[in-house]
């Protein structure tokens, strides 16, 4: 990849939990040109060429010394603020996505490195980016990737890390991490203590679930929450709109092929199939305006998209949607919207490692293999199709992986076994949330006792916290910036004394 499309496509902090039944799902391309417009705006507080890429060599199965085969892992340093050699570290733990340098020039460590003289340094999730092992992504190698083999990488690059850095030993090192990412920063501090002095976790779905149906529960509120712009008539017509859309998807071709065109699909719309492909990606659109929430990038909020819902119902309740759609292709610069399942199941199937952006086989597999996560539209809050079922998805599993749906849900239960879910018991981690964001409901939301800190914030998106300051920031989010620093500050003096750092 040349230097240039890294530096442009290098990820925000918020590795982003994008949905997970489609390999290109509209959410995740709108997460991805999230990323990307954060990815510019943070650079231009910091200097590209501050930033110097690295490789550990890490072992392929860190559970089976036997096994001697390796992988090269990239990593991203920032020493410029660093006060050599017993400073702090700030690392930024990598998600589901690949790293730019950008990951250790801005959010969390980037912003706090210069008042205490950290090293910062972003660590590529295996599997993703350019941390991809010999052989590529068929089934037998995906059986070494996982969160715990990811959390084994943490502790190994602490290790390599201080040994190619001279860094002390009375060094704390503080783990950052938004989404999926902080959910690792949480479980680095709770596995690896002894590595990992304090975390700070951001919109951290720390507990895996089958059945995600309270993600569109978060959508439908904020939907109709007017602190955001939104309001109950919005939400009113959101699902009007999707009821509209669902019914007329029923009907014979003809009116399938004038929906195809209102809305524009990329191909017919008459198998159920590709009708619940289409529904998936308007989802999205929706679940993204709530998910970004008044983040830099985001085409559409929720006072964006009611004010376009609500400014043509006289033209009927999909005209709003259309306008919606309209707007976010052109953002996107796409000609319409895929709408074919086959097309999708085949991109979850090739085995042909991605160097930028979300890796959509390798989260699905996660998904499969350890987390679920499956967005649902069975509650009777749900504004959009009711198509959106459990065992279609989890169907997915089988046909891509051959992973039976007992599988899947026993390895849920296991995950949240692990690492105790939303009772993790680690201590100096302090998880951050706001309550716009689908995810927060997974995470922890109350403090679990004096060293197990958590913040709500109100009006905020996914991993908002992480993101560069904007002066339209709500006052919420300022504060939590500051609360953020204000625990770092008391950490960072106790690790004075516990580790006798200067």
């Amino acid at each position: 990849m040349a230097p240039a499309a890294a530096l442009l496509l290098g990820p925000l902090l918020l590795a982003s939990l994008w949905g997970v039944s489609t390999a290109r799902s509209l959410l995740s391309q709108l997460g991805d040109h999230v990323q990307e417009v954060q990815a510019r705006l943070g650079q231009r507080l910091g200097e590209p060429s501050l930033a110097t890429e690295g490789w550990l060599r890490q072992p392929l199965d860190p559970f089976n010394s036997s096994d001697q085969r390796s992988f090269l892992q990239r990593y991203w340093v920032n020493t410029r603020h660093w006060r050599s050699p017993d400073g702090p570290v700030f690392l930024h733990i990598g998600g589901e996505s690949s790293l730019g340098p950008s990951s250790v020039l801005k959010g969390h460590p980037g912003t706090l490195a210069p008042h205490w003289r950290a090293l910062v340094v972003s660590l590529e999730h295996r599997f993703y980016g350019h941390s991809i092992p010999p052989g590529g992504l068929d089934i037998a190698q995906l059986r070494f990737l996982s969160s715990r083999h990811a959390l084994a990488d943490v502790a190994s690059a602490c290790i390599q890390l201080s040994e190619i850095y001279n860094i002390s030993a009375s060094s704390p090192w503080i783990g950052f991490g938004g989404s999926y990412a902080g959910s690792l920063a949480a479980w680095a501090r709770l596995k690896f203590p002894h590595l990992i002095w304090a975390a700070v976790a951001s919109s951290a779905p720390v507990q895996a679930q089958l059945d995600f149906s309270s993600y569109n529960q978060v959508v439908s509120r904020s939907l109709a929450d007017p602190a955001v712009g939104g309001s109950p008539k919005c939400q009113r017509a959101v699902a009007q709109a999707f009821s509209e859309l669902d019914h007329g998807l029923s009907e014979g071709k003809e009116t399938q092929a004038a929906l195809q065109s209102e809305v524009k699909a990329c191909g017919p719309l008459e198998t159920p199939e590709d009708q619940a492909e289409l529904l998936e990606q308007l989802e999205g659109l929706v679940g993204a305006a709530v998910q970004y929430d008044q983040q830099a990038g985001a085409p559409l909020d929720v006072r964006g998209l009611c004010h376009l819902i609500l400014a043509n119902q006289s033209r009927g309740p999909l005209s709003g949607l259309q306008d919606a759609i309209q707007l976010v292709l052109q953002t996107l610069g796409l000609p319409c919207l895929a709408s074919s399942k086959a097309a999708a199941v085949a991109e979850l199937k090739d085995t042909n490692p991605q160097a930028v952006g979300l890796g959509s086989r390798q989260w699905f597999y996660q998904t499969c293999t350890e987390f679920g996560y499956y967005i649902t539209c069975t509650d009777p809050s749900c504004p959009f199709s009711k198509r959106k079922t459990l065992s279609a998805q989890l169907q997915l599993c089988a046909q891509v992986f051959g992973l039976s749906l007992a599988s899947v849900a026993k390895a849920v239960t296991r995950t949240n076994t692990y690492y105790g879910g939303q009772s993790p018991g680690a201590t100096r981690v302090f998880f951050v949330n706001g309550d716009i964001d689908p995810w927060h409901v997974l995470s922890v939301l109350q403090a679990l006792g004096p060293l197990e800190p958590a913040m709500l914030l109100r009006g905020t998106s996914h991993c908002s916290d992480m993101t560069p300051p904007q002066p339209s920031d709500p006052p919420s989010l300022h504060l939590g910036r500051q609360k953020i620093a204000q625990q770092l500050e008391i950490w960072l003096q106790e690790a004075k004394v516990d580790l006798g750092s200067p």
